[in-house]
């Protein structure tokens, strides 16, 4: 692996995703900040002028960084990262549908999955083997409704999520209220497998594997809640469980990231300005705290002993100490989308 350090081993890399003018935001596109692995305090190090990129995604094992531009036209933008922390873009490609806003990439490198929010699409792209996307080699457009009218009109695909072997992709869909799975061929081909269903108006917005089980946990973004599901057989989903997404439920919510971290689940809840930490009671996630953040906490990333909040309305990513959520440093980001560690 490819790991981009200070020649100071106690440094580490973060880049922040920021909306810019292109949908609304007052960001400047891609920045990358070292990070202090022990005070956990930030230093910025690069930045890219980018159209909204919204999410981040490292290649496993080549120093290139995948962009999703959260835009009406819809790119995906390559960009080398440097061992200095700067950044340079390799090429750009359409990703079919508007508004992308989540990417993955399989484990091999070989492929970069793209969910098309207000396309109502995933696509997948095939990548060279010097992590530069080539072509798109597969679209497909979900359809459907559901019932909260002004967010369920259609569908819309908020994340692609792909399977340790790298062959099986679940896209979560937001609009239709479903899990919808495909086989990934070798040509990067997507098959259709299986369609699973999940309460109506829940909005799905995430999904997190639990590794070493056949659990997994959606963010039920319209409905509030944490919703815990099992898969059984793989790429199909049975609901077991759903709880709010906070610990004290109540007003207008709009959950966003979820994150596991040990035998910890950490969810973003917007509205409330919180992040919610579960516990496990066996399989479930039970609320056990919340911590407040800036207001619209859309993103954040627990690296080490701190957590990386990306406060979008005020303009500025957090950084807390993770067992006191203490705050320990406020840097100013517009419009930030995503924070996270280059590497993990």
């Amino acid at each position: 692996m490819c790991l981009v350090t200070s020649a100071n081993d106690d440094r580490t890399l973060l880049i922040v995703g920021s909306y810019t003018a292109a949908s609304g935001g007052n960001g400047e596109g891609i920045g990358t900040f070292w990070r202090d692995r022990r005070s956990g305090e930030l230093t910025p190090a690069g930045s890219l002028e980018l159209d909204s990129p919204s999410w981040l995604t490292p290649h496993p094992t080549l120093p290139v960084l995948y962009a999703a531009n959260e835009t009406a036209e819809g790119t995906i933008t390559a960009v080398v990262v440097g061992e200095d922390g700067t950044l340079e873009v390799l090429n750009s490609l359409p990703t079919g549908g508007a508004d992308p806003c989540h990417l993955e990439i399989t484990p091999d490198g070989r492929f970069l999955l793209c969910a098309n929010y207000s396309g109502g699409s995933l696509a997948a792209f095939a990548l060279g083997a010097d992590g530069v996307p080539t072509v798109r080699t597969a679209l497909v457009r979900h359809e459907g409704t559901g019932p909260v009218s002004d967010r369920q009109e259609a569908a819309h695909v908020h994340m692609a999520v792909v399977d340790d072997t790298g062959t099986l992709v679940s896209a979560v869909d937001l609009g239709t209220d479903e899990i919808r799975s495909y086989r990934l061929g070798e040509e990067g081909e997507l098959i259709p497998l299986s369609v699973s269903t999940l309460p109506a108006g829940t909005g799905p917005r995430q999904l997190v594997r639990r590794p070493g089980t056949n659990h997994a946990y959606v963010v039920g973004e319209l409905a509030a809640s944490l919703v815990t599901v099992r898969e059984d057989p793989p790429g199909t989903f049975a609901v077991e469980n759903s709880v709010p997404a906070t610990l004290a439920p109540g007003g207008e919510n709009l959950p966003g990231q979820l994150a596991l971290h040990g035998d910890r689940l950490f969810l973003s809840n917007r509205g409330p300005e919180k992040i919610t930490e579960f516990a496990f009671d066996g399989v479930l996630p039970k609320a056990v705290a919340d911590h407040g953040t800036g207001e619209w906490p859309r993103h954040f990333s627990v690296v080490g002993d701190h957590c990386y909040v990306a406060a979008q309305s005020v303009d500025a990513i957090q950084a807390y100490e993770l067992a006191t959520w203490r705050l320990i440093g406020s840097y100013p980001v517009g419009s930030p989308a995503f924070v996270g560690p280059w590497r993990p």
